[in-house]
């Protein structure tokens, strides 16, 4: 069995359907989607509609979906989320009310047992008392470097023996004695003109993941935030699409 793991779509229609171009030649039985699917790229029922459309994926919200969902319910928006507030309430008001009720049944974990192996998916790392905190709470940790000794502190204890995350957008690759752990890397949001997802192999003797990256027209995607005129728009390009 293949599962591809896909994250931090970030509202990048052309990156998503490049990648699922290619997924779909490699034999892969299923995708799982570790959250951030919309916000920062203006394509947010384009992306949704396309991954909800699909019977082999399986989703989780990140922080960027639940924050927009607290907008829209009126539940309020994270105080340290204040920068991103005019961008986030522009996604809220393009989001289709299916879709919106389609986030709103989503879980913030995935798990999965294969050949012995367990697998578990998760956007970022959440403390065990913060499980089912609201996104105003601030469940989601604080972004540390993509480093092993970092990615253990976080993820060591985790009943699991490969961990799949997202939301600290660099690739992140660790193996230990008896872990795994993966961040494949934002597939929506880079300065380069690649979209990243990765494999997991469970048909070998043991599980092997690979990373890969896909070309995609960035320079089209782009052009869709001056036509649209996405809030915020030059920041979003100076911190994550432009060099």
């Amino acid at each position: 069995m293949k599962i591809a793991i896909i994250t931090d779509i970030h509202g990048n229609e052309l990156a998503l359907q490049a990648v699922l171009k290619e997924i779909d030649t490699r034999d892969v039985q299923e995708i799982w989607c570790l959250g951030d699917m919309i916000a920062m790229g203006p394509d947010t029922n384009e992306v949704l509609n396309i991954l909800f459309a699909r019977s082999d994926v399986r989703m989780i919200t990140g922080n960027h979906d639940e924050a927009i969902l607290s907008l829209i319910s009126g539940e309020g928006h994270p105080d340290s989320y204040k920068h991103t507030r005019e961008h986030h309430e522009w996604i809220a008001n393009q989001l289709s009310k299916e879709n919106v009720q389609r986030l709103q049944q989503l879980p913030r974990i995935v798990t999965k047992d294969i050949n012995g192996t367990r697998l578990f998916g998760i956007h970022y790392h959440i403390e065990a008392h913060m499980r089912d905190a609201h996104i105003r709470e601030e469940p989601f940790y604080t972004i540390l470097e993509p480093t092993l000794e970092n990615s253990i502190n976080m993820f060591g204890d985790y009943p699991a023996d490969i961990i799949c995350f997202g939301h600290n957008h660099p690739e992140h690759l660790f193996q230990t004695d008896n872990k795994i752990l993966l961040n494949p890397g934002a597939l929506g949001v880079s300065k380069g003109n690649t979209a990243p997802y990765a494999i997991i192999d469970f048909s070998l003797d043991k599980p092997e993941v690979t990373i890969h990256h896909v070309k995609y027209d960035k320079e089209t995607f782009l052009e869709k935030f001056e036509k649209l005129q996405v809030p915020q728009r030059e920041i979003l390009f100076k911190l994550f699409y432009k060099e």
